[in-house]
């Protein structure tokens, strides 16, 4: 369940970017393709394992790859889990994008790596799975990116009036009683 939970909080922080610049037609292939060169990506480092494979968190790997190229250093809120540090820096700690998914890369690399020579006993995460699947995001992300539009010469910009023109210049007190 903390798996799932975790591959749910992850789709729900990053996906929704991803989704914005891909747009909602390509960000499902994209989801689909990442899953499926996640799976690719744990059959070839386990052709005898006996477990069953379900690849949502490698499609979401993908996503997290997708993520890392896109906004690296976008802020990502983390829990402070070292109480004694709340004094010092608060409950929650800021982090760009590449640190904080780079780190979630690390672990995965050096659990898959560990996990080689167990065979099935690898405690039921495909961690090659999470790897392929991260990198078939970093390198498919770009060419899959939707065309930028055209934009208008006035767009929206949240919650502000639109550019005004410039006033014309006003005539002095003088000049419109000279003119009069």
């Amino acid at each position: 369940l903390a798996h799932l939970g975790g591959n749910l909080l992850f789709l729900y922080i990053f996906g929704d970017n991803v989704e914005d610049a891909l747009g909602h037609g390509r960000y499902v292939g994209f989801y689909l393709l990442s899953g499926i060169a996640a799976a690719a990506a744990q059959i070839l480092t386990g052709v005898s394992s006996p477990m069953a494979m379900v690849e949502a968190s490698g499609a979401i790997s993908g996503v997290l790859g997708a993520y890392v190229v896109l906004y690296p250093r976008a802020p990502i809120l983390v829990l402070n889990s070292v109480p004694l540090l709340w004094l010092f820096w608060g409950l929650f700690l800021s982090f760009p994008a590449w640190l904080v998914i780079g780190f979630w890369f690390l672990g995965n690399l050096l659990s898959g790596v560990s996990s080689l020579g167990m065979g099935a006993g690898g405690g039921g995460v495909a961690f090659f799975a999470h790897i392929g699947g991260f990198l078939f995001g970093l390198l498919a992300i770009k060419p899959l990116l939707k065309p930028e539009p055209q934009r208008p010469a006035f767009e929206w910009a949240g919650w502000r009036p639109p550019p005004r023109a410039p006033r014309p210049l006003s005539r002095s007190r003088y000049e419109r009683w000279r003119d009069s």
